[in-house]
């Protein structure tokens, strides 16, 4: 496509395209931002280098001649982004219909970010939101993130460790993502070790000598009370040798009932300050469930079920164009119309205005074109129903996409993954609460600008017209 658009002679008019999605994953009411600090890495090093410029060479078309032409591999030598470039910060609450992006520029470039941008932002997004669900399942238990060995590739469990940390999650068993990403780390022996002693006796004293200030012992290698009744013996010569157990691991069983003896255990032999981690096939649902039957839980450990996002294999995240521009022109606005309403995407240059009370409590988001007039009071219409809501004059908004590039130079600065964490942490305290609970959540109030449902619609009309 970039070839084509160089060779029919467009490539100086701009274009502007948005990254957004049509469902929250999981069957939820909300999705958490993902993935910008990823993209602004992969943007500020945009380039093609002589190898890849020789492999665009390399491919024929089904004539067996060159697929490229040589002069646009010239122009693909030189290419260096230059595009203005608006984002909605990592960690906030995002819903369907909303731009997580927003992409001005050279047409060719544009068309070229367009599948890396989609990768890194749907991947992250789904993988904090997912995080986030299990977190409010946890309440204010610690989650860490145990799934590395199920990810999607070493890159995908990089990129899952770093969005269930901003998703909530209190650290990583992956030492890379915790080196690479300054993500707190945590991990416990594994049935290995237990297994490899002659006694589950001998392998906790072997543990404890090797490691006597991390010591979490899995006990549900063989019998979990009997496994915590060992661990609390050992626990006890390591307390003479003036270090602490951390705690135990239960994996496997019934672990309500199980956390349950094991805490009452804990606590009558003097360790009262010692955790209790669960760990095997969790997510939200099972975490819930088993905090409403009482489990004596202070940890979880979730591992496959989070990190490669389960049930839901993807967030279904879109690239659409809504405007274009000759040079020295003004932007004429564009609309992809289909048989499915869901898949009629919106014109212009899109931003996203969230109200919200004198609390800081969100109440409803208004998508309007930034280049057209806008309705006062504003006035959103739902994409589905076309039900209006007037928002009340003088309610308290700020919009959501901020500056990230102006013509191609970085002017954001781009927060501590801290920052970021602490930010989704708030959005989720400011959301409905409605909003955010797992099962049968509300949708929010997320709706176009009156004047830009009215711009839509009279491009559908015009569409229909030329089809028909």
């Amino acid at each position: 496509m970039s070839c084509g658009y160089w060779k029919a002679g467009v490539s100086d008019y701009e274009a502007a395209f948005h990254v957004t999605f049509r469902q929250n994953p999981f069957g939820g009411g909300f999705t958490v931002a993902c993935g910008l600090a990823t993209a602004i890495d992969f943007l500020r090093t945009f380039h093609f280098t002589e190898t890849q410029i020789d492999y665009l060479a390399s491919q024929n078309g089904n004539d067996g001649k060159p697929l490229f032409d040589s002069g646009f591999l010239d122009h693909l030598r030189w290419l260096r982004p230059s595009c203005d470039i608006d984002a909605i910060p990592e960690g906030t609450l995002v819903f369907p219909n909303e731009p997580l992006i927003r992409i001005c520029g050279p047409i060719i470039q544009c068309q070229l970010l367009e599948t890396a941008l989609l990768n890194i932002l749907n991947f992250q997004s789904l993988i904090a939101t997912k995080a986030a669900r299990v977190c409010l399942a946890a309440e204010n238990d610690a989650v860490i993130e145990f799934g590395l060995r199920r990810a999607q590739g070493v890159d995908g469990g990089l990129s899952s460790a770093r969005a269930t940390y901003i998703g909530g999650c209190a650290g990583t068993s992956n030492l890379q993502a915790g080196q690479l990403y300054g993500i707190p780390v945590s991990g416990t022996q594994a049935h290995s070790w237990i297994m490899f002693f002659e006694s589950e006796s001998e392998a906790f004293e072997k543990y404890a000598r090797a490691m006597p200030n991390n010591c979490v012992f899995l006990v549900d290698t063989y019998n979990s009370i009997d496994g915590v009744r060992r661990a609390i013996e050992v626990a006890k010569q390591l307390r003479k040798d003036r270090h602490e157990m951390i705690g135990v691991r239960l994996d496997s069983g019934d672990r309500v009932a199980l956390s349950i003896e094991a805490r009452k255990m804990l606590d009558e032999a003097g360790f009262p300050d010692a955790k209790i981690v669960c760990s095997g096939d969790l997510d939200e649902f099972a975490i819930a469930e088993m905090k409403q039957r009482g489990a004596k839980i202070d940890i979880w450990g979730v591992g496959t079920k989070l990190t490669t996002g389960q049930p839901d294999a993807a967030l279904g995240g879109i690239y659409k164009l809504g405007a274009m521009r000759p040079p020295a022109e003004q932007w004429r606005y564009r609309i992809k119309v289909s048989d499915e309403p869901a898949k009629t995407s919106c014109p212009g240059l899109l931003q996203v205005r969230r109200f919200h009370d004198p609390d800081g409590r969100f109440i409803a988001d208004a998508i309007y074109e930034i280049d057209h007039a806008v309705s006062h009071p504003f006035v959103i219409v739902d994409l589905q129903t076309h039900e209006q809501n007037e928002i009340p004059a003088k309610t308290e908004y700020f919009d959501l996409l901020v500056p990230i590039f102006r013509r191609g130079d970085l002017v954001y600065r781009v927060p501590q993954i801290e920052e970021s964490r602490e930010h989704a942490r708030k959005q989720l305290s400011c959301a409905p609460p409605s909003v955010v609970r797992l099962k049968k959540p509300r949708s929010y109030d997320v709706g176009l600008e009156n004047s830009l449902h009215e711009l839509r619609s009279r491009l559908i009309s015009r569409a229909k017209e030329q089809r028909d």
